[in-house]
């Protein structure tokens, strides 16, 4: 039996199941066992941090259905792109509790779209207060029971479009840590580990606390923060051995896109792994790859089963891949299969 057990993070909840970032979604990821939480984080007009994808709310939400709203239908751009739609900061948290969630993805995820129209928007408050409620229903449970109180539930907020946020006069580092810390996270604590592709925005937050921090990174181009500061650093020298050490004096972990750990081959079968994990360690970083998703759309061409691109695939088997290259953790829509691939592994 191997050592530390990697950890199983709910991409966005159990997103594969129910539609993503909606309670109902979180809840169920806890229930399948997932070790931690994976939330993206968005400003509402009014400074409450929302739980979305994208600050663009008409990919997931009726927003189009209200006639209400028709008028703010804009164009943006976001991070370089222009965007058009509507968008989470001309919105307040009051208005936005009157949209309701739907399936990001419905061709690949028909049976999502039964729950279309019954959740709310969540706010990342009512994330970590599903959490504290579950976690001391945990503890009551288990000391009626006479047994050790469960692992706490962790979390990896995601703060989407930290620039632009803050260049709108919403920026989002005081307002994560302010509550946070009235949940009980605090400097050090190793539950909760805040995560951006923004180089700067980690930088920042550095000086802020001493949570731990994971670099999000791209298979390509460059954080977009870097970018507009005309830093001619991409994605690909964040991961060489001399980027990596810079990242370990502000993050603990890197989140790269899971084609930077096994790539595939010319004809889409999975191959071998590369030198990151190997490289990230000798620095000191942990490596919690994204994202592992259960559908043939997303899997490598060995690992599809059947025809259909929405069909459901040998998740468990990339997986296992990956875990034997020496990942740290991994951010999966399916907590349940994760959980059982790391037991496969765990056991082999």
């Amino acid at each position: 039996m191997k050592g530390a057990a990697p950890i199983v993070i709910g991409h966005r909840g159990a997103s594969g199941y129910v539609p993503e970032h909606t309670l109902a979604s979180y809840f169920l990821a806890i229930q399948y066992g997932a070790d931690s939480l994976e939330p993206d984080l968005v400003m509402s007009r009014d400074g409450v941090l929302i739980v979305r994808h994208e600050n663009e709310l008409g990919g997931t939400t009726d927003v189009a259905a209200h006639r209400e709203f028709a008028s703010r239908w804009a164009t943006k751009q976001v991070d370089g792109t222009a965007v058009s739609g509507w968008f989470s900061e001309d919105f307040t948290l009051r208005e936005l509790k009157t949209l309701r969630a739907r399936e990001r993805i419905p061709d690949l995820r028909p049976g999502n779209t039964r729950f279309d129209g019954q959740f709310e928007l969540a706010t990342f408050e009512e994330i970590l207060a599903l959490v504290q409620g579950v976690q001391q229903q945990r503890v009551a449970r288990a000391r009626q029971l006479g047994l050790p109180p469960p692992a706490p539930v962790g979390l990896y907020p995601e703060i989407k479009h930290a620039s632009y946020f803050a260049n709108l006069g919403l920026a989002m580092q005081a307002p994560l840590l302010a509550l946070l810390g009235q949940y009980g996270y605090h400097d050090g604590d190793t539950r909760v580990w805040p995560q951006s592709f923004e180089v700067g925005f980690l930088q920042t937050l550095r000086g802020m606390t001493r949570l731990p921090l994971v670099q999000l990174i791209e298979d390509g181009g460059a954080p977009f923060d870097l970018a507009m500061a005309r830093d001619a650093r991409s994605y690909a020298d964040l991961i060489t051995a001399q980027g990596l050490k810079e990242i370990a004096r502000y993050a603990q972990a890197i989140g790269p896109a899971k084609s930077l750990v096994i790539p595939r081959r010319a004809n889409g079968t999975l191959g071998s792994p590369t030198t990151l994990v190997a490289d990230a360690h000798a620095a000191g970083l942990a490596v919690n790859p994204w994202t592992f998703r259960l559908e043939n759309e997303f899997l490598p061409a060995d690992y599809r089963r059947g025809s259909t691109a929405a069909g459901a695939g040998d998740l468990q088997g990339e997986l296992l891949a990956y875990l034997r290259a020496g990942i740290d953790g991994f951010f999966t829509d399916q907590a349940d299969v994760g959980v059982s691939a790391r037991t496969v592994f765990l056991l082999t």
